[in-house]
Parts: C-alpha cells; structure tokens; sequence
C-alpha cells in the first residue's frame, strides 16, 4: 500500500467494494494522502484541522480540460513545460490544483489565497516537495475586495487563470447545506463537521458563486494583457445566462463553456479572453 495509515479505514461497502467511510474527514484526508503518494509521487501532503479537503479527480479533470483549452492555439497538443504559467485564485492550504499541473504538465504556477494560515500550510507542502518547490510561488491577497489587483504584478504573464469559486453567499448558507449532506449520510454529527472541512472564504462569499464571478469578471479586463485565458467552475448551470450577461456587457466575446463530469455531480468551465 502506497499509504499504509489508509488501510485503518478501508471497509467493505454494500456491494462488496473496498471503500472508505467518506463522511469521515479523517478517512478522506487519508485518502487524499495516498492518491498524492502514489501517482503524484509526493513525499507529504497535509493540511489544517477544519481546512477544505478537495476531491482530486474533480480537481485533475479542470486541468486536463484547461490543457484541451490551450490546445486549440498549439495544433492540438497539449502545451506541456513550465513556459506555461497558470495563476491559482483560491490556491488555499491543499494546493492541489498547482500540485495536479506540476505533475501532470510540468506547468509553472502562482497560487493566491486571502488566508495567510492556508498560504503557510501550502508553502510547508512545497518546502516538504522538492519537485514542486522550483514551479510553484505562492502570493497573499491582504485585500479581501481584490481579485487579481495586487496578486498579478505589473510584469506577469500568465497563459490562463483557473479558480474554484465560494458557492454559497452567507455562512447560514453553508451549515445549511452540510445539515442536509448529514441528514443524507444519515450521520448523527454536529452541523459544523465536514468530511470536507472548509474556511469560511473556502466556502462562501457575499452574493456566492455569482457575485465572485461577477468581480472576477469586471478586474479581468484591467489585466487583460497579463493573461492569455480566465477561466472559472460555474458548479450552478442556472448561473450560467448571468454570467454570460456580464461577459457581453464587459464586451467579451471570446467565451468557452466546458461540460464537465464526476460520477452524479455536473459542473462547467466557463472561459473568456479578450
């Protein structure tokens, strides 16, 4: 076993697969921690009590249509070398996202985050990986109503932005929506508890995934020669008509929407360049 401290948890599920109590955080830290060792090669992943813990495959499909997206200027090949400069927003303390590019593309990476707690967890992940360090550089925002302003610096180049926005709009929101998953689960937990854990800008933002959209949005166009591509998940389809009323009222006409799939969840990439 690539983990050995993920074999306390694996059980037998209903239909006699091996699996995992996934309303366990601790089960599904461990998880993570195996899939990073085995076919990322790490040699420590980790992160804060009650910090997000991302599903990877999810994480590893937006890349993989981000590489399919540059393909189309590069004669159908992926672009794969660390001339290609992705810029993280919301990198928080996992890291995965730059983690899955460095691996996967040899791609070169600037990860932001407003919480300076995960931007230290992220940067121990990287002292820990010395494969990672040389392609990953991580910025705080120390100004929660920026985007990009003070993150993308006057001489940066960047061939695309990739970012998973908060989805909910107030914290009342989120403890909502975990009381439902629980109830689902059929867990006797308290509503705080996550098997994905989440700080409050990991989770939510004033307005929720419409509204960070919207900002992303209105600051792209002052960093429009910074970047070849932006690039959002959208995990609502009815905010997609929203979304696009805000890229033709910035006068954005090159849009891409990106169907993507993991297992009953559907969400979408929606990509814009000027």
């Amino acid at each position: 076993m690539a983990y050995p401290p993920l074999k306390r948890y694996i059980i037998v599920g209903k239909h006699g697969h091996a699996t995992i109590p996934f309303a366990d955080p601790s089960a599904v830290k461990a998880l993570n921690q195996a899939l990073l060792m085995r076919h990322y090669g790490l040699n420590y992943w980790d992160i804060p009590t009650d910090y997000l813990c991302p599903p990877i495959p999810g994480r590893a499909d937006y890349l993989h249509h981000l590489g399919d997206l540059l393909a189309k200027t590069t004669k159908g090949k992926v672009p794969k070398g660390k001339f290609i400069r992705i810029l993280d927003i919301g990198v928080g303390a996992n890291c995965i996202y730059p983690i899955i590019g460095v691996k996967e593309f040899d791609w070169s990476f600037v990860g932001s985050d407003i919480d300076a707690t995960a931007i230290e967890a992220a940067q121990l992940i990287l002292e820990k990986n010395s494969s990672l360090k040389s392609n990953i550089e991580l910025r705080v925002q120390y100004n929660a109503a920026f985007i990009f302003k003070n993150i993308i610096q006057k001489e940066d180049q960047f061939t695309a932005v990739i970012c998973n926005p908060p989805f909910y709009s107030s914290a009342k929101e989120a403890a909502s929506h975990t009381q439902r998953k629980w109830k689902n689960l059929q867990q006797k937990k308290q509503a705080t508890d996550r098997n994905f854990g989440g700080q409050s800008n990991e989770l939510w933002y004033k307005g929720g995934e419409k509204a960070f959209i919207q900002k992303m949005i209105e600051e792209s166009q002052a960093f429009a020669t910074n970047c070849l591509w932006f690039t959002t998940l959208v995990s609502k389809k009815a905010h997609l008509a929203f979304i696009y009323r805000q890229l033709e009222k910035h006068n954005i006409n090159d849009i891409q929407t990106i169907e993507m799939g993991q297992g009953q969840k559907t969400s979408r990439i929606v990509a814009w360049r000027f």
